[in-house]
């Protein structure tokens, strides 16, 4: 194994261009290649091999490109792919009204706080503004409309501004809550309502603070909508921070929607994501990013039903009860109890978007499972994950190995896209949301 050390105890000079490249090739020389083919790290039964102890990350970035004019993904057999809406700005989450109108948070991570962060976490803001990310957040939401039913929204509308990195969104009843990076927010809403001009109701405070590593906030609702599920990922990539800053993190909060009180539903989650409900148990499923620094084949994003109480094992140990020595001391009690997720998703392949199939709108075998949108790796070689997958479902549980949805994302060491959020608008279609290539795709059958 190839090991490279980096000292975090300065900040690297502003302005050298030579030097941001110099220590960005050194990193790329300290990549270690994938062994296993990305298929072992997939299914209920993924394979785990020794961890590969890394003191230096992989890095093997796709620079982001954006789509050339008049190319799009590719997409299934007997289905076509259009842009439902282009030009957005870092279009990372979506929600579809009752209405039909889709809800798309404009967003991207907040600010850092000068001087705080480091070698490493300077280069960390390179490679992420390689691979598309770390430009300023419009801190908007808006509203695209298809008034005339073709696939392609035809009135767009700043539905909410002035937010603080906004990103999940839920309606219950009249009232729309969204999970902006410190806080979930409640909106007044009307069917029909193009744009908010109401105060934001601040109904909690979420964790953030000057590090906020894990800044993506998503919320779902319960189906009588007396409660509102949120994801809060970890400050840290595996406690490194120490355990302090991870109050309340790495976690699933069941909050009352009428702001009455909150508490911790499920820990040892990492960094979850997408959430939703499966139609057939109703029983919540997230998807979770797992940890860096452990090689190539380690370790892999899971999707995974929700358990009230359970521990899924972040720090301590993975994908179930597999102990990352890196942490100590160790809780060993704590270990013992750690459930292992249902369904791995690949390592490194940063699944985000989660959304539940409802029918057979797009073709007899997507009718029951999870769409997953992949929004790829930084730091595996080879490359893993940009595209959307989709996992089949028999009697509410994965059943079989994953079909690819959506791809086409990565070309050689460019990437056209990345696809973040999905869902499905109300004429059963799916929708990602692309934040390379500042687009919202619709995906139907090819018969529409």
């Amino acid at each position: 194994m190839k090991t490279c050390t980096l000292s975090d105890s300065r900040r690297a000079p502003a302005g050298q261009t030579s030097l941001s490249l110099a220590i960005v090739l050194m990193l790329a020389a300290c990549s270690n290649n994938a062994m296993l083919p990305i298929a072992a790290g997939y299914g209920p039964n993924p394979t785990l091999p020794a961890p590969q102890h890394e003191l230096i990350p992989t890095v093997h970035i796709a620079r982001a490109r954006g789509w050339p004019a008049g190319s799009s993904p590719g997409v299934a057999k007997d289905l076509r792919i259009q842009a439902f809406a282009q030009h957005l700005d870092h279009p990372r989450w979506l929600y579809t009204l009752p209405n039909g109108d889709v809800l798309v948070a404009e967003t991207d991570a907040p600010p850092k706080p000068e001087g705080g962060m480091g070698l490493r976490g300077w280069i960390a803001g390179l490679v992420m503004k390689k691979a598309g990310s770390g430009n300023a957040s419009a801190n908007r939401i808006t509203l695209l409309r298809d008034s005339n039913g073709d696939g392609v929204a035809d009135m767009r509308t700043v539905f909410i501004d002035q937010l603080n990195s906004p990103f999940g969104m839920v309606l219950v009843g009249e009232r729309l809550f969204v999970a902006a990076t410190d806080a979930v927010l409640v909106f007044p809403y009307k069917t029909g309502d193009t744009r908010i001009e109401a105060a934001a109701q601040r109904l909690v405070a979420l964790p953030a603070g000057p590090i906020n590593h894990h800044w993506t906030k998503n919320i779902i609702a319960s189906a009588d909508g007396a409660k509102l599920y949120v994801t809060v990922g970890s400050n840290s990539n595996v406690g490194e921070r120490g355990m302090a800053v991870e109050e309340s993190r790495a976690a699933i909060w069941e909050i009352n929607s009428d702001g009455s009180g909150h508490r911790e539903f499920a820990t040892g989650l990492r960094n979850p994501n997408g959430m939703a409900w499966e139609p057939g148990s109703q029983v919540l499923w997230t998807v979770v990013n797992e940890r860096d620094e452990l090689g190539g084949d380690l370790v892999p994003d899971y999707l995974t039903s929700v358990r009230d109480g359970g521990f899924y094992g972040w720090p301590y140990s993975y994908y179930g009860q597999h102990v990352d020595e890196r942490i100590q001391p160790q809780q060993p009690a704590l270990v013992a109890k750690a459930l292992t997720p249902d369904y791995a998703l690949g390592s490194h392949t940063a699944s985000l978007g989660l959304a539940a199939s409802e029918g057979q709108a797009l073709a007899a075998r997507f009718a029951h499972g999870m769409f997953i949108g992949q929004h790829g790796s930084w730091n595996r070689k080879p490359r893993s994950g940009y595209k959307v997958v989709f996992v089949p479902f028999d009697r509410s549980m994965p059943s079989g190995p994953p079909l690819d949805v959506v791809s086409g994302f990565l070309h050689e060491d460019q990437a056209y896209g990345r696809p973040v959020g999905v869902a499905l608008d109300n004429r059963g279609a799916l929708l990602i949301a692309d934040d390379v290539g500042n687009t919202v795709w619709r995906v139907s059958a090819a018969a529409q």
